[in-house]
């Protein structure tokens, strides 16, 4: 079973997680973030080489995808709690988007690209 990050490692790794726009969930042990890409290619793309890092750590997230937007949950479900391996596959995620927007305020509601080629 894997374990959950300690004290010691949420003080030292979660700061940096917030920096790169990784934010916490409410109620839940769990970190999230959104990006937005170019367009639906771009996203689909990185959702499938971030599926082959997921896949090759063993480690899968939740995730939600609507055109150009991905919007991806960590957690680790067997010790229901964020782990090492939360804080890995988050940075390899980091290294794929390279480029992509970032939405830090996660209160706000997200707003793929079809919603504005819709109302134009």
């Amino acid at each position: 079973m894997t374990a959950a990050l300690t004290e010691t490692e949420r003080t030292a790794l979660l700061p940096a997680m917030g920096e790169t726009g990784w934010g916490a969930i409410p109620d839940r042990d769990a970190i999230r973030k959104i990006w937005k890409f170019r367009n639906f290619s771009e996203a689909w793309g990185f959702m499938c080489r971030a599926a082959l890092v997921a896949e090759k750590l063993n480690h899968h997230p939740e995730w939600l995808n609507v055109y150009n937007v991905v919007d991806v949950t960590l957690t680790t479900h067997d010790c229901d709690a964020l782990s090492m391996l939360d804080i890995d596959l988050a940075r390899k995620l980091d290294t794929l988007a390279a480029g992509a927007e970032v939405q830090r305020d996660h209160s706000e509601p997200v707003e793929c690209l079809c919603k504005l080629h819709a109302s134009h």
